[in-house]
C-alpha cells in the first residue's frame, strides 16, 4: 500500500509542473496529464463511433434545429469570450457539431472539440430555448474547463500507479477508452453523474455566463433544475453522490445569478415559448 502511495506521488509530482492549467473565468488551477491533442483525437473517434451506433435523428426535426439553433449562438459567443480574452488556443482545433440522438435517457454531452449530443430524453424537460441554453450551456462549459481531461487524469492516476501513465495506455487500451467515456458523461442514463460535485458547480456558473453572453436569461436554470429535482425519484445523500443535491445546486445558483446577469443582454430569439 505504501508503495502503491509512494509511486502515485510520483507521478502526480512529476506532472505538475507541465501539467498545471487554468479554467476560464473561476480562475481554479487544475492538473491535466494528457495533451490537448491526444484528448482531441480521442474524443473525435468515440464521437464517430457513437453516433454508428446511435445515429442521429434524421431527418433533421424541429427540435434538433433548435438545438443546432441554440448551440451555434452559445459556440458563437464563447468564441468570442475566449477571442476577447486572449484565450482562442483554448478551442483551436475545435470543429463545432451538434446532434440529437433519440433515447429516453435524460441526458446530454459534449466531447473535446465542440461535439454536442443532446437525447430526446432530456427534451420534455428544456421545453424552450432558454432552457437547452441551460443545458448546452452547462455542457460546453464542463468542455471548455477541461473537466473530462481533468477527471481522466485523476482516474488514470490512479489506476496507472507502479507501471506508469504511457505504459498503462500502452497496454490497457480498453480501459482507458472506458475511462475516457466514463470522464465524459457518455451512457450516464440522468447525466452529468461522471463529473465530480467541484465540476459540476463550475459548469453550472460558467454554463449561466455563457448563455447569458448568447442572449438567454440565465434565471431559467432556476425552473429547469426544479423540473430535473422531480426526475428519477429517491437520491442518494450529496455526501454519497457525484454530483450535488438539488437544493444545494438551486441555491447556488440563485447565489451566482447577480453575476451570471452582468453577462445578459436579451436578444429576439424569435416568437412565443421561445422569448425567455
Amino acid at each position: 500500500m505504501k508503495k502503491l502511495f509512494r509511486n502515485l506521488l510520483v507521478i502526480l509530482l512529476g506532472t505538475t509542473i507541465i501539467s498545471c492549467a487554468t479554467v476560464p473565468i473561476t480562475g481554479r488551477k487544475q492538473l491535466k496529464l494528457l495533451p490537448d491533442s491526444q484528448i482531441m483525437a480521442m474524443g473525435q473517434s468515440n464521437y464517430a463511433s457513437f453516433l454508428k451506433e446511435n445515429p442521429a435523428v434524421s431527418p433533421p426535426t424541429r427540435q434538433s434545429a433548435e438545438v443546432t439553433a441554440v448551440g451555434i449562438r452559445i459556440s458563437q459567443a464563447v468564441e468570442k469570450y475566449l477571442k476577447d480574452n486572449g484565450l482562442s488556443k483554448k478551442i483551436e482545433g475545435y470543429k463545432w457539431e451538434f446532434n440529437v440522438v433519440d433515447s429516453k435517457d435524460v441526458n446530454a454531452w459534449c466531447m473535446p472539440g465542440g461535439k454536442v449530443v443532446v437525447y430526446t430524453g432530456i427534451l420534455p424537460l428544456t421545453k424552450d430555448d432558454a432552457g437547452l441554453a441551460v443545458v448546452m450551456g452547462h455542457e460546453i462549459a464542463h468542455a471548455i474547463a477541461d473537466h473530462g481531461n481533468e477527471r481522466m487524469s485523476q482516474e488514470l492516476a490512479v489506476q496507472a500507479a507502479g507501471i506508469g501513465l504511457s505504459v498503462y495506455m500502452q497496454t490497457k487500451p480498453q480501459a482507458t477508452n472506458d475511462i475516457f467515456m466514463s470522464a465524459f458523461g457518455v451512457g450516464s442514463q440522468m447525466g452529468m453523474l461522471a463529473y465530480s460535485r467541484q465540476h459540476e458547480m463550475e459548469a453550472d456558473k460558467l454554463g449561466l455566463i455563457f448563455m447569458a453572453m448568447a442572449g438567454y436569461n440565465p434565471e431559467r436554470a432556476v425552473s429547469f433544475w426544479q423540473e430535473m429535482s422531480k426526475v428519477g425519484g429517491a437520491k442518494p445523500p450529496e455526501i454519497m453522490s457525484t454530483h450535488p443535491s438539488d437544493e444545494r445546486r438551486i441555491a447556488q445558483i440563485q447565489a451566482f445569478l447577480p453575476e451570471a446577469l452582468k453577462y445578459y443582454v436579451a436578444k429576439p430569439i424569435g416568437t412565443g415559448k421561445n422569448k425567455k
